[in-house]
């Protein structure tokens, strides 16, 4: 079992004494989530708590996950970086290969991309781009990006996306694992063509029936046999034997905000530093 630490909500100047305590906790993993801005007023309702609220209040800091990743890579050496999770198809696709391609290069590989489809249309339009054919704009931007990084001359003919022959360099130094968030059947599908998953904070039983139909669609594929990582972030897991329960199942990542089972959800950067090696010793410890 692998731990990842979440990176919502701090703010800026605690990144990267997080990140070292993190990389000393035993902590392979630390994770991005995106939003650009906070629209004020919703005109959806978040669609993952029952009342339709967000789960943070405005004025929290949202921090771009490919700046962050590339200097925070500066102040460590072992520590992955990953997302949960970037909104691909809100961005212009050169930007977007532009900006994670660098993050690996400044990283030395240690990037993930961990990417969904978001559920702001408000961002969305913002951000110049449709809301309405996301799903399938992510798709073929996933295609986009794998050409982009090779660092060859390529090209693109489809449906939303179209250039003739071109290159984009620095290339990444290997090939970037994409993993795909949602709990959706089409998120799940989309998944599964790619090389992992990254659950929504649900509990172990949900966790397991996401993660039987995504072996059914990955043996639909023939990709049954083929590397494949979840990261889950559990509600009713908080304790090694909830984790190895997760594991028995086939999830290979937890995802967690470590001081919260020692001092809640507390701003304290003396407090995050103390719960998250508190966890590696509690912990990630003993997993291992």
């Amino acid at each position: 079992m692998k731990f990842t630490l979440s990176g919502a909500f701090i703010p800026t100047e605690q990144l990267v004494p997080i990140a070292l305590a993190a990389e000393a906790a035993g902590f392979t993993t630390m994770a991005f989530p995106d939003h650009v801005v906070h629209p004020e007023k919703l005109d959806t309702p978040y669609p993952y708590t029952e009342d339709g609220k967000r789960r943070w209040e405005a004025f929290t800091p949202w921090v771009d996950a490919w700046v962050a990743i590339g200097a925070l890579a500066q102040a460590t050496t072992t520590l992955r970086f990953t997302n949960n999770v970037y909104v691909l198809a809100m961005r212009n696709p050169f930007i977007a290969a532009k900006s994670i391609a660098t993050a690996a290069v400044m990283s030395g590989g240690r990037v993930s991309l961990t990417i969904g489809v978001g559920w702001s249309n408000l961002e969305y339009e913002l951000m110049g781009q449709s809301f309405r054919n996301r799903g399938k704009r992510t798709d073929e931007m996933i295609e986009i990006l794998k050409k982009l990084w090779t660092g060859e001359m390529v090209e693109h003919q489809g449906q939303y996306y179209s250039f003739d022959r071109l290159e984009m360099n620095p290339v990444p130094p290997g090939p970037i694992p994409i993993w795909v968030g949602g709990i959706s059947d089409p998120a799940l599908r989309r998944a599964a063509r790619n090389d992992g998953w990254l659950s929504d904070l649900q509990t172990t039983a949900e966790i397991t029936e996401c993660i039987g139909k995504l072996r059914q669609y990955r043996a639909e594929l023939g990709r049954e046999s083929t590397p494949f990582d979840v990261m889950a972030s559990a509600s009713d897991a908080g304790d090694i034997d909830g984790y190895r329960r997760l594991g028995d199942v086939g999830v290979t990542h937890i995802l967690t905000m470590p001081w919260a089972f020692y001092h809640g959800l507390t701003d304290d950067l003396d407090k995050k530093i103390d719960g998250t090696r508190r966890y590696g010793e509690d912990i990630i410890a003993k997993m291992r």
